[in-house]
């Protein structure tokens, strides 16, 4: 109890205690400095190392930096020596104009303390301007009855340095009449003035030539020199005389160019030339100059420019007035410039971090920023704040420095990212404000796998790419951040046609593009199934896969091949035969052509490009069907030779030329007769072509019997094969003709073989020309699958045995019912009109060209086996008993018989006991031909 009375005491004496600590912990942030001006870059100033309590090799290791604010750095570290030097060269009249101490704020960052010390650097002044008048001469116009000791006032020099660097004094060269008096004024500065000694006599000497020389203290002392010129004049007794020896107004600095601020007046009471006054600013240098203009004639000050409290308080003009003759009076204004809140605050972040786990601690220091206002007074105090919902903070540190914190835990989950806005508000009128964004992100960790944007890709690419071309961009987007979010792209390995995938595609890891490493080709490749698997980078990483179905779009890249008739091997031209007797339309003979692209680019069309008798014979432009245009006459020649063009319909057409011989007689004998004929006498070569078309006709019978032979061979091979398979699996009599065909296209082929025998004819020699075995796809029928081929069983029908839906018949499907308008040119004319559609798909074009294969071939076997009886092409077992041909073009027609007049559709007509259609007025003499 007796110690209660010292405790207010103790408690104060702590109060004091810490109170001087804080006082002294201040003052020792403060470093000061003093550096001569016009030092070479990295002079030393000071060692800051030393000051901050510091070894030099802890400034970089503490990340010590110079964080000033505003106009280029002056100073800079040695963070090897730990001093603190020039950044370049510094020029105390630029820096600090005609102060008398000229001092410069500078602050140093502890960045792992995140504390700040102020610096000042005082600049020391050095002699290194001379005296300047800034004119090399003046003319002083002076009356002739001046009485000695009358003044003159002489230009002033301007010196920009300071103390005893500054200007000292006046010289003037030795002259009888005029002598130097300097006169001090109020404010510390030196005026020169010329005194008249004697009495100047005009009539002797007009002008007098003087030279002032100014010079300062420095060491070594720097002068400067200016010309004057004094000029006699009659008199002039009376100099003008301002209204006030100063002038003083104050202007917002926010005054717009052009105001007027102020008129000074000076008044002359000599009468003419004498009392003209005009006024002009002395001793004005660039910045007034720029800033303010003067009225010579009526006194007026202007403003040129925009005035900037912060650049400078107040300026200092010193005015002349003038009269004619040449007389001065001088007078000063002093413009005071006044703050306007035309500023707004300046933000400056030092310190920032872009990223903070979410799981870091309330008080982590996210940012450091100094904020900074221009202005003065109440105009210049800050203020900052940041809005109220976030979990952050500001604290205000060292000066205006301020720290960013936060208050409470951070949740990505909730917000994955902030936009802090920090507002600094200054408290002029009205406010002026300035907003900053922060942005932080909160780390994240990898929970998410790419998700690409479609469930599945489709692309389509055109053959005959080139290699390297970009197919597609496949995009996979992970909504996690940084690595978590980068996506790499791989294709799935696979095998396509015995090669590996990878070279047929590639993906490009970064981009997601698919390129081509080939040039596809449409008729070996249409499509291919891709798996493309995107991955992150996150630890372990994720993936997610997108199947990609590429499909190859057909070019025209394929000429129409020419079927019938074919090239004959040694160079000669086949013969086709034409009856004198033959009727305009007269089918003589067919052009057979196909293309191996699909679609509208295989689409063919029939073109007479030359013929040796113009007018003679057209060709079907669809059908390819050569028949005669007229009748023919007995002037017309035996030999008659036709150029037949097939093009396609692709962009750009493709095409393909073929020469026919057409000779005009009834029968062969008759052909060979006419050549005979023609010959002029009988030579030796006569005898050598009856030989060798003996020869050719053994030559014929012998290879006719060798394919007889091994026809039948290859039949009873079949035939036993086909038993076989019938013992041994029960038959495919209920096997239902969809397992072969489907809507897609045909899947299933028949491989048949179709010989061609004629006998062609030049004009002096005849050959055999026997055409390669044509190998056609054809539309398979319940009925051909009932023979067993062994080309037709396949492992899919071999897994399907037993499967009672298999026996089911399909129900007749009446898209393939045409009526008689919608039947293709090419097969729908029985007579070659050109009235007729071309298909409208690709499908469709395929199966044309399908079924006129085999047409061809159940001609070349003599019988229907294609299934469903005769006339039905064997579609009955497809679609029912009721569909017949009557339903569906008849393509018989498209193939033509060598060595008759008559196509498949005549044949056939005979076979079914129907007369044929084509025959016309010559069918008596056609069946007699036919028999020979």
């Amino acid at each position: 109890m007796a110690a209660s009375p010292y405790r207010p005491y103790c408690s104060r004496l702590v109060g004091i205690c810490l109170l001087l600590g804080a006082l002294w912990e201040t003052r020792a942030e403060q470093i000061r400095y003093s550096v001569p001006e016009e030092l070479e870059k990295g002079s030393y100033v000071g060692n800051i190392a030393k000051d901050l309590g510091l070894e030099p090799r802890e400034l970089a290791e503490r990340g010590v930096r110079i964080v000033s604010r505003g106009r280029t750095q002056l100073f800079a570290l040695n963070l090897r020596s730990g001093s603190l030097v020039t950044a370049g060269r510094i020029d105390r009249e630029e820096l600090c104009d005609r102060s008398p101490k000229c001092v410069v704020s500078l602050e140093i960052l502890l960045e792992d303390k995140v504390k700040i010390f102020g610096v000042e650097v005082e600049i020391i002044d050095v002699n290194d301007n001379a005296p300047n008048f800034g004119a090399e001469q003046r003319e002083i116009k002076v009356a002739e009855n001046e009485i000695p000791g009358t003044r003159f006032p002489l230009p002033e020099a301007f010196d920009p340095d300071v103390g005893v660097n500054s200007l000292q004094g006046y010289q003037l060269n030795s002259n009888v009449y005029f002598s130097l008096d300097v006169q001090n004024g109020a404010d510390g500065i030196k005026y020169p003035e010329l005194v008249l000694e004697c009495a100047l006599d005009r009539e002797k000497d007009a002008v007098h030539h003087l030279v002032l020389t100014a010079f300062d203290g420095g060491d070594p002392v720097h002068s400067g020199t200016t010309r004057i010129h004094v000029t006699l004049m009659d008199a002039n007794d009376n100099a003008p005389l301002f209204t006030r020896p100063e002038y003083h107004v104050s202007v917002p600095e926010n005054i717009p160019v052009g105001s007027r601020i102020l008129t000074v007046k000076a008044t002359d009471p000599d009468e003419g030339a004498n009392g003209e006054v005009t006024y002009y600013f002395r001793k004005v240098r660039d910045k007034i100059s720029q800033l303010f203009q003067l009225n010579s004639e009526t006194g007026d000050i202007t403003i040129l420019e925009d005035l900037d409290y912060e650049d400078s308080e107040f300026y200092h003009i010193d005015v002349e007035a003038h009269d004619g003759p040449g007389l001065r009076a001088r007078s000063k204004v002093l413009v005071t410039v006044l703050d306007v809140n035309d500023n707004a605050p300046e933000v400056m972040v030092t310190s920032l971090v872009s990223s903070i786990q979410e799981t870091s601690s309330p008080g982590t220091v996210i940012a450091l920023f100094n904020v900074h206002d221009s202005d003065s007074g109440e105009n210049g105090l800050v203020t900052c704040s940041i809005p109220n919902n976030l979990p952050f903070t500001l604290e205000k540190t060292y000066g205006n420095y301020y720290r960013l914190l936060t208050h409470s835990a951070l949740d990505r989950e909730k917000v994955s990212e902030y936009n802090i806005t920090v507002t600094a508000t200054d408290q002029g009128t009205p406010p002026l404000s300035t907003e900053t964004h922060i942005s932080l992100k909160v780390a994240d960790i990898n929970d998410n796998p790419p998700a690409f944007l479609h469930a599945s890709y489709s692309a389509y690419l055109p053959e005959n790419n080139a290699r390297g071309a970009s197919i597609l961009t496949i995009t996979a987007q992970d909504p996690d951040s940084i690595e978590n979010a980068r996506v790499t792209y791989s294709l799935a390995e696979d095998v396509l046609q015995e090669e590996p995938l990878s070279s047929y595609v590639s993906i490009n890891s970064d981009t997601g593009v698919l390129y081509s490493l080939r040039s596809f080709d449409y008729e070996q490749v249409r499509d291919m199934k891709l798996l493309v698997t995107a991955s992150d980078s996150g630890d372990p990483p994720l993936t997610s896969n997108v199947s990609l179905s590429l499909f190859i779009l057909d070019q025209n890249d394929n000429a129409p091949e020419i079927l019938y008739p074919s090239h004959p091997t040694d160079g000669s031209t086949g013969v086709e035969l034409a009856p004198r007797s033959a009727e305009p339309g007269y089918l003589v003979t067919k052009v057979v052509a196909v293309d191996r692209d699909s679609g509208q680019n295989a689409w063919l069309s029939y073109h007479l490009l030359k013929a040796s008798e113009p007018g003679l014979f057209a060709v079907g432009r669809h059908t390819g069907e050569v028949r005669t245009a007229r009748a023919l006459l007995d002037r017309d020649a035996l030999k008659q030779s036709l150029v037949v063009m097939v093009q396609d319909h692709g962009q750009p057409p493709l095409s393909a030329t073929v020469t026919l011989t057409v000779a005009v007689a009834d029968s062969i004998p008759d052909v060979l007769a006419d050549l005979s004929s023609l010959e002029i006498s009988s030579t030796p070569e006569a005898s050598d072509l009856t030989l060798y078309l003996v020869v050719a006709v053994a030559s014929v019978s012998c290879l006719f019997l060798a394919f007889v032979i091994v026809l039948l061979a290859l039949r009873l091979r079949r035939w036993h094969t086909s038993r076989l398979l019938q013992a041994s699996e029960g038959g495919l009599v209920g096997m239902s003709a969809s397992h072969f065909v489907g809507v897609d296209g045909v899947r299933a082929f028949l491989q048949t073989y179709s010989h061609e025998v004629s006998l062609t004819a030049d004009s002096r020699k005849s050959h055999l020309i026997f055409p390669q075995p044509n190998y056609a796809d054809t539309l398979i029928s319940q009925k051909s699958c009932e023979k067993n081929e062994p080309l037709l069983i396949t492992q899919d029908l071999l897994e399907t045995k037993g499967d009672p839906n298999l026996h089911q018949q399909a129900p007749p499907n009446t898209d393939w019912r045409f009526s008689q308008a919608q039947r293709p040119g090419t097969s729908g004319s029985q007579n070659g009109d050109e009235t007729g559609t071309w298909p409208n798909n690709q499908f469709d074009t395929e199966m044309l060209q399908a079924m006129i294969l085999a047409s061809a071939s159940e001609a070349a076997d003599g019988s229907s086996t294609l299934g469903g009886g005769a006339g039905t092409m064997g579609l009955s077992a497809r679609y029912g008993p009721q569909f017949t041909l009557q339903h569906v073009p008849d393509y018989r027609q498209n193939v033509y018989i060598p060595g008759s007049n008559a196509t498949l559709t005549n044949a056939a007509g005979k076979r079914d006991g129907k007369a044929p259609a084509g025959g016309n007025g010559n069918k008596k003499k056609s069946g007699k031909k036919e028999k020979k």
